[in-house]
């Protein structure tokens, strides 16, 4: 490990650091444009110009490797007046534009020219102008703003794994944006935004809304999928401004999907904002107590195993506690929170990714089952591409073919491939057998079948076999992609004794053994099946399960609620209110507990804290915010017959996944321009 002397003060660095990480190290400030923590180095800018000792001239600190004995001068005459040419040449062609720039409070152009530039400028001819590119319905172009730092070059290259950025022609002609004129087909586009040090790239949805001094902002986390991705929601008033992202090393860096950035414009539409009672076939307008009235007489004389409840996508750990409770009180063992059909639940370690987000990055060999993780968590599939970059993994595949962005050897398309990896025999079972730290992923549409059960067998069998699992290492992990699943598992909001699943729910339902369900924010089942039941739909936006229900009654998004959830690692988390909710509806778990009143089976509890001790009672897991309680190794699954119908993605169009989604106009624009466009391409139906 090298040992330099910065201004002054000795500081050892590791192996393969360079000049301006050592800088930092020794609390030096050295002001970068092109230069990215995660991303290659570029040595574009110029502006990280240090003085070296026995250095004829500055050195660009950021494509310096540290060396021993190095003595660096970051705050010399010399190294000012290299950085004022840097930063008087990087203006030349800059727009005078700041009032009108989106980035504007933001911008580490402005920041930098104020500290580091001169108040003057020595060049009087005419700025050049370059054409705005289109590059899709999300990132807005400003392109003569552009300074050619090359970060969204490399973004795209490196992290997104889509080569469809880059520069073309030379000096003071070169020009960024697409190689052919097209939008962006990467799902992680938005970052780029996050990434472009001026205001050549800003976001096309939020173009001249709102000035970030003007918005308040509330640290919380991502609900449209298991990643659980750390994010800070910018309001003003009552609405959503914009969504980006926070830094969290083991989860998300500092990245997050387009869904999860630009889908909060659903939020101002098609909201439930007051009660509903079906009357005469219709729904109308109501108020909460004639909504309570008309649920509780539902109810009345029911037995419980004619009661059933069902937990979506988008639940919080609070509102699930609060209507598993509900229902015990009310007699009734039919709950579920496995929209999907899942063949998960008991013992903890055969539902969680196991190995952790940030253990991807151990691992040297993969086999992926049934997932699609570019769409159904596309920062997990940024963690095993950024793993891929380092060398060293192989990747297996097994079911339909996907562009996952990093190679991967296609082995086969369903459960017989799977069947031969777990009886050793197929010719992938030698790199699993020479790997040291293997890993399997089994997505959601291995297990969300009629032989999921089998299928889940036969993956914990794989990872039994091939030492994925021991006392320094798991390597068995499963995929998901609803925010509230693991959350939902953790607290047993599953069938009970003799309890139905969902599918058992549904099919009871319309057989007339089940004559009332609760839905919780469920949206993404069959809802004919409901038809003869009394239906409840408490949740946040009008779409299929409130065109079913009997009564609505109007809950909060995860943008309006103090709640929990727990992410696809098992890691519990807690999301913050930034906005109220709109006109009278309420947090979900304050609408169970009145309700419980009603019917004389009153909630224990009268504070978000008394509750969430309720959660910690149930699953201790609960009491570590922010921390993952590793799974005990057990046995789940059960060995049976898979079928020889080959795996499909659970996602069939990325953008319109739920609710608050299929209500943004910004994620209908995108399923027009990425996904039905290339399904009208392509011929194919995902």
């Amino acid at each position: 490990m090298p040992k330099l002397t910065i201004d002054g003060v000795e500081v050892e660095v590791a192996d393969g650091s360079t000049v301006l990480q050592a800088c930092e190290d020794a609390g030096a400030e050295v002001p970068r444009f092109c230069y990215h923590d995660r991303l290659s180095i570029a040595g574009n800018c110029r502006m990280c110009l240090v003085e070296m000792e026995k250095s004829p001239k500055p050195i660009a600190s950021c494509a310096m490797p540290a060396g021993e004995g190095m003595v660096i001068h970051t705050n010399t005459p010399e190294v000012k007046k290299a950085r004022e040419g840097v930063m008087e040449f990087l203006l030349i062609n800059h727009p005078l534009d700041c009032p009108i720039c989106d980035q504007g409070g933001e911008c580490d152009l402005q920041d930098q020219s104020m500290a580091y530039g001169r108040h003057f400028t020595r060049f009087n001819e005419h700025k050049r102008a370059v054409k705005d590119k289109d590059v899709g319905p999300l990132v807005e172009t400003i392109m003569t703003r552009c300074i050619h730092c090359t970060r969204c070059i490399r973004f795209a290259d490196e992290i997104a794994g889509v080569e469809e950025f880059g520069a073309v022609f030379r000096g003071e002609h070169m020009e960024i944006g697409t190689y052919v004129e097209k939008a962006v087909s990467s799902e992680l586009s938005g970052n780029m935004i996050d990434l472009c040090p001026v205001g050549a790239l800003t976001s096309k949805p939020y173009a001249f809304t709102a000035r970030s001094w003007e918005l308040r902002k509330t640290e919380s986390v991502d609900a449209h999928d298991a990643v659980g991705s750390n994010i800070r929601i910018d309001g003003r008033g009552g609405e959503v401004m914009r969504i980006v992202p926070r830094l969290h090393e083991d989860v998300n860096e500092e990245w997050i999907s387009d869904k999860s950035r630009f889908a909060y414009d659903g939020l101002r539409k098609r909201r439930l904002d007051r009660c509903y009672v079906r009357r005469n076939g219709k729904l109308e307008e109501a108020s909460w107590q004639q909504a309570f009235d008309a649920v509780s007489k539902a109810l009345s004389g029911l037995r419980g195993d004619q009661i059933a409840a069902i937990a979506g996508d988008l639940a919080d750990c609070e509102s699930m506690t609060a209507l598993k409770d509900l229902m015990t009180g009310l007699g009734s063992a039919n709950i579920d929170c496995r929209q999907d059909g899942a063949k998960l639940g008991g013992s903890r370690c055969g539902y969680l990714f196991n190995s952790t987000i940030a253990g991807i990055e151990e691992s040297d060999a993969m086999l992926i089952v049934g997932a699609d993780p570019r769409w159904e968590a596309p920062l997990v599939n940024a963690r095993i591409r950024k793993r891929w970059r380092q060398g060293g993994l192989k990747v297996g595949f097994i079911g339909a073919h996907r562009d996952l962005t990093y190679p991967v050897n296609n082995l086969g398309v369903g459960p017989k491939t799977l069947g031969q990896v777990a009886a050793g025999e197929h010719d992938f079972t030698s790199v699993l057998e020479r790997s040291e730290r293997p890993m399997l992923i089994l997505g959601p549409g291995a297990v969300a079948r009629t032989d999921g059960a089998g299928v889940l067998s036969a993956a914990r069998t794989i990872a039994e076999k091939y030492t994925m699992v021991r006392e320094d290492w798991n390597g068995f992990n499963i995929l998901h992609r609803a925010a509230s699943r693991v959350g939902g598992l953790d607290l047993g909001f599953v069938p009970g004794a003799a309890g139905r699943d969902v599918s058992g729910i549904l099919a009871s339902a319309e057989s007339g053994a089940v004559k009332f369900v609760w839905l919780l924010g469920a949206d993404e089942i069959d809802m004919m099946p409901l038809s003869k039941t009394f239906t409840v739909y408490q949740g946040h936006h009008g779409d299929a399960g409130a065109a079913a229900a009997d009564v609505v009654l109007p809950g909060a998004a995860y943008t309006e609620k103090n709640a929990t959830y727990v992410n696809l690692e098992g890691r519990v988390q807690r999301a913050y209110r930034a906005i109220y909710p709109p006109g009278d509806a309420r947090e979900d778990w304050t609408i169970l507990r009145a309700f419980s009143d009603e019917v004389a089976r009153t909630l224990p509890y009268d504070t978000l804290d008394s509750l969430r001790g309720r959660m910690v009672e149930i699953a201790p897991t609960f009491s570590g915010v922010d921390k993952i309680a590793p799974a005990v190794w057990d046995n789940f699954g059960e060995p049976g017959e898979m079928s020889g119908e080959a795996f499909a993605g659970s996602v069939e169009n990325f953008y319109l996944t739920d609710v608050i989604a299929r209500a943004s106009d910004t994620m209908a624009k995108c399923s027009s321009q990425f996904v039905a466009r290339n399904q009208k391409k392509t011929g194919t139906n995902g």
